[in-house]
């Protein structure tokens, strides 16, 4: 059915991005239960500063200087009381996808 067919597409996206995230040194990411969002765990990336020159003191730092300088949407967690933690949704492209995450991973990696 198409609905089956979306759940195993949406399923198998949480997987690849939350597989990534994982990879992201400084992140941590727990599989979701049966949403398509992701809830990657940005606690290590507090108290530092993004390559352009923002001090990331909350998830919603991070998620305005993630936006501004790699063009990635996303929610702070605290938004949802589960913070410092950001919300991304897994409900796009694989393409887009992951070049969500590599934009995330150069974020990160570029943080001083």
């Amino acid at each position: 059915s198409l609905v089956a067919e979306m759940r195993d597409t949406y399923a198998r996206r949480r997987r690849m991005v939350v597989e990534a995230l994982r990879a992201v040194p400084g992140l941590t990411c727990a599989m979701p239960d049966g949403a398509f969002y992701a809830f990657p765990g940005i606690a290590a990336c507090m108290g530092r500063t993004s390559a352009g020159g923002r001090m990331l003191r909350t998830d919603e730092d991070f998620a305005i200087a993630l936006l501004e300088e790699q063009r990635v949407a996303c929610v702070q967690g605290s938004a949802f009381g589960m913070g410092p933690y950001l919300r991304l949704s897994c409900a796009t492209g694989d393409d887009v996808l992951m070049e969500c995450c590599a934009r995330i991973a150069e974020f990160v990696g570029g943080l001083d």
